[in-house]
């Protein structure tokens, strides 16, 4: 489980081309698309991450943890499918907690370091 005491985000930020290209990369050999498809596809990819984080913000403002939660859950799938590990960690992490009803979980502290974490994928 990601523990964001222990792992910092502050500061941090992920090369685009590097997240972008391990994204390509991981399409190819998990899927076995062609690049070609993967690029028509990628622009659609990342504008549904960008809604889903839109989403989990939302409910964040709304202090709706068990909405955190089912949203974590949806963010986690995407971020899997795309290769993104470390993102999906936290959002299994707010899944888990949010389930619980999370009262003593930093989900601020959670959303945005997967905010900084996909930021550079999303410009």
């Amino acid at each position: 489980m990601y523990e964001t005491m222990n792992k910092p985000m502050a500061g941090k930020r992920v090369n685009q081309k590097g997240s972008v290209d391990s994204i390509r990369l991981h399409l190819t050999e998990q899927f076995h698309l062609p690049v070609e498809q993967i690029d028509l596809m990628l622009p659609s990819f990342i504008a549904t991450l960008g809604t889903h984080m839109c989403n989990l913000e939302n409910a964040l403002d709304a202090n709706n943890p068990v909405q955190l939660g089912k949203l974590g859950h949806t963010i986690k799938g995407a971020f899997l499918n795309l290769g993104m590990q470390d993102c999906a960690q936290i959002a299994l992490t707010i899944e888990e907690k949010g389930r619980q009803g999370g009262s003593l979980t930093d989900f601020k502290k959670l959303v945005e370091d997967l905010r900084l974490l996909i930021r550079p994928v999303l410009e």
